[in-house]
């Protein structure tokens, strides 16, 4: 048990919204919605998740198996807050500890997301725990 994290490629539509769209959607078309990075216990991404999937009208509480689409924008301001050191302090039951070991494999995942918005798709996160 513990805190599982995904980000998928999805198609463009603007018919999805930016939060708690349909989940199934990642596994219904998966050759249309691969997934592009996973962590492992990175809390601190998590809370930087989770404060924005709120601040773009989310209603669950837990942040839980919780979808939440990515802009550009969105990837900019992570990239941001990774160098920066501003990923907000996060805990929570499974979550483990967030290290500082782990900002290499998150700019991993900014240049992977910005590879799929250079294709036309979107990014989509969400976590299990």
């Amino acid at each position: 048990m513990g805190l599982d994290m995904y980000a998928h490629s999805i198609p463009t539509d603007e018919n999805i919204p930016p939060v708690d769209f349909d989940i199934k959607i990642l596994d219904e078309r998966p050759g249309d919605c691969p997934r592009i990075h996973y962590w492992r216990k990175h809390p601190n991404l998590h809370g930087w998740m989770e404060e924005l999937y709120l601040a773009k009208g989310g209603k669950d509480a837990d942040f839980n198996v919780s979808t939440l689409q990515l802009t550009p924008e969105d990837i900019d301001a992570l990239e941001a807050a990774i160098k920066a050191g501003e990923l907000p302090d996060t805990s929570g039951f499974f979550f483990g500890v967030t290290d500082g070991s782990e900002t290499e494999d998150d700019l991993a995942f900014v240049a992977k997301a910005r590879e799929e918005f250079a294709k036309g798709n979107a990014v989509a996160y969400y976590a299990w725990w």
